[in-house]
């Protein structure tokens, strides 16, 4: 629910949803639809005018009404997010391996090379080339499908097991589109984490969620596998996106 001075807007209506572990769940809609309001309010991350109401449940503990203290240690240590662009969520003064190397500190109390270590493993694990290299590099000197390998680094770090990726490959070419998704797969089922994949793209979704649900307007009009999503679609909207799959959408 946004505040406005004329009445409250509801963002997001009746969604109920659930992500097992090990699991790639897509979460399909146009832009403006609520998606990414609602990857941001499962880590109390909406804006001040803003508030969510209902359960959200984390492995049977109540995230709604905790202290920012208290959600500290749930973000990026238990569920993490990739943002739509990595460029606005790696600082620009600092290099990358060490803003890594700061999360895993912050969660895990290590010491500094026991955190770079484990910053490097990172970031090999995403398969960039150089990893001493990217370490000490600045974002800007790297290009954009290497920023979004290192965003997807950086949410993986501390081990989460759950995480959110906001449309991680909007910004990219087709053929580093496949790469990145296949890649945060693959990172995902090294960890044995849920995933939560938001994306406008039909056809993303038929290529890499195992489950879908699709939003129109804040609410959830359809859920089912994918097979099920693209081959018998129930729902008007759904048939609509469907089609697109075929067409190629971007």
């Amino acid at each position: 629910m946004f505040s406005s001075p004329e009445a409250p807007v509801t963002a997001l209506d009746g969604v109920d949803l659930d992500v097992s572990a090990g699991e790639l769940v897509g979460l399909l809609g146009e832009s403006g639809c609520g998606k990414t309001t609602l990857g941001l309010s499962l880590l109390s991350l909406l804006p001040a005018q803003s508030y969510a109401s209902g359960s959200i449940c984390y492995r049977g503990r109540e995230l709604l009404g905790l202290s920012e203290r208290q959600l500290e240690a749930v973000r990026g240590r238990e569920i993490s997010m990739i943002f739509q662009e990595p460029g606005l969520t790696l600082h620009p003064t600092l290099t990358v391996g060490g803003q890594i190397a700061d999360i895993i500190q912050a969660h895990s109390g290590c010491n500094r090379k026991h955190c770079r270590e484990q910053a490097e493993f990172a970031l090999a694990q995403v398969r960039l080339n150089g990893v001493r290299r990217v370490y000490a590099a600045y974002p800007h000197q790297l290009s954009g499908g290497e920023r979004q390998r290192i965003a997807i680094a950086q949410a993986v770090a501390a081990r989460p097991s759950l995480l959110i990726a906001d449309e991680p490959t909007c910004s990219l070419d087709t053929t580093l589109q496949a790469e990145i998704l296949s890649l945060l797969r693959e990172v995902s089922e090294c960890l044995g984490a849920a995933v939560l994949l938001i994306s406008h793209n039909p056809a993303v979704l038929a290529r890499f969620a195992d489950r879908i649900l699709v939003m129109r307007s804040g609410r959830i009009v359809e859920q089912g596998s994918t097979r099920e999503i693209f081959a018998s679609p129930k729902h008007t909207y759904t048939r609509a996106l469907a089609r697109c799959v075929g067409h190629g959408a971007d």
